[in-house]
């Protein structure tokens, strides 16, 4: 794959010029962007993918649903329907896609929808569920909706302004699209960061001076679940385990079972893998299989026989100095005083 990136560098120049031109026309208003006087907040990135977003967008639906009526919208990578679909009890990870299930799984007070307009989602949101506020997952280059609030993640270990456009990098659109963002996060730091370090990233990433830039952790639990089931992950001593991830950074997850003194064989898939039959017959013969939390919301359905063998590390999102960021999301939410 790297090899045949290089190859496709004369490339480069030419997705550089069409998202340049398509953010160009945007800008100058010559595409229509749709403003909504109600708190819509984005999360998305530059980079394909492995910036932290899910985690992202669980804090601030944390954050935010003891005082706000919150919803989600996503588009619903790699789900088999088409449409505004709004999540209730028989929705599945093929209807709706991994991470709204996720959200849908793990907060019930909430209203998770997916649609890929979101100009449309929005609309049926209003209209359905007179949500307080609405959180964007993924949706930092769909133009045709001008969020209030902006947050780009960019991860510690590839940031934005060290990286080039597909096919030969992983930016989605140049990095002048970062100027549209009022946050910028920069994710999955080591837990001891110190402030030279922060000005260091804050110099390479060179914020405007309307940009907030932030640092976050990500924290896996030390306790593993399963349907059922709750254990420490020293628990897992002296068993075979198989570590199964579909997700595009499995690294950190890896390093922190490594951490753990955890003995495992890893079975590594594309990110949001669909498991064939036949695949999951195979891990069904292993003695524990361990995986992600978005892994594990694709995978359990097919291990119902046999719950207490699939297990999933919930991961928690940090924010350095959390108090100024919290305050900043919820005083662009107080600030709608109309809704």
């Amino acid at each position: 794959m790297k090899l045949l990136r290089k190859i496709l560098f004369p490339i480069v120049p030419v997705y550089f010029m069409v998202t340049w031109l398509r953010n160009k026309f945007y800008d100058l208003g010559w595409k229509s962007s749709k403003y909504y006087s109600h708190p819509i907040i984005c999360v998305g990135n530059l980079s394909t993918g492995g910036t932290g977003k899910t985690p992202t967008i669980e804090y601030l639906i944390r954050l935010l649903k003891d005082q706000h009526k919150v919803a989600t919208l996503s588009r619903g990578y790699r789900r088999e329907t088409a449409g505004f679909i709004l999540a209730d009890d028989n929705a599945t990870p093929k209807s709706i896609g991994d991470e709204p299930f996720q959200f849908y799984s793990k907060f019930k007070d909430i209203s998770v929808s997916v649609d890929t307009d979101r100009q449309n989602g929005i609309e049926q949101l209003m209209q359905l569920e007179q949500p307080d506020v609405i959180l964007l997952d993924d949706a930092f280059q769909h133009r045709k909706v001008k969020s209030g609030l902006n947050i780009l993640l960019t991860s510690f270990s590839t940031l934005y302004c060290d990286d080039i456009v597909l096919p030969t990098g992983n930016l989605r659109e140049p990095r002048a699209g970062a100027k549209r963002a009022n946050i910028v996060v920069v994710t999955k730091c080591p837990e001891k960061l110190s402030a030279s370090d922060k000005e260091y990233l804050k110099k390479k990433l060179k914020p405007l001076e309307y940009q907030k830039v932030y640092f976050s952790i990500i924290s896996y639990s030390e306790t593993v679940y399963s349907e059922k089931e709750e254990i420490t992950l020293e628990q897992f001593e002296g068993k075979k385990i198989t570590v199964v991830t579909g997700i595009a950074n499995p690294m950190p997850f890896l390093d922190y079972l490594k951490s753990k003194s955890i003995d495992f064989e890893h079975l590594k898939f594309k990110d949001h893998h669909e498991f064939s039959s036949s695949e999951i017959d195979f891990l069904k013969q292993k003695e524990i299989v361990l995986t992600t939390e978005k892994d594990y919301m694709r995978l359990k359905e097919s291990f119902n026989s046999k719950p207490s063998q699939l297990w999933y590390v919930p991961i928690s999102f940090k924010i350095h100095s959390n108090d100024m960021f919290d305050n900043q999301l919820l005083g662009f939410v107080n600030s709608f005083k109309s809704y």
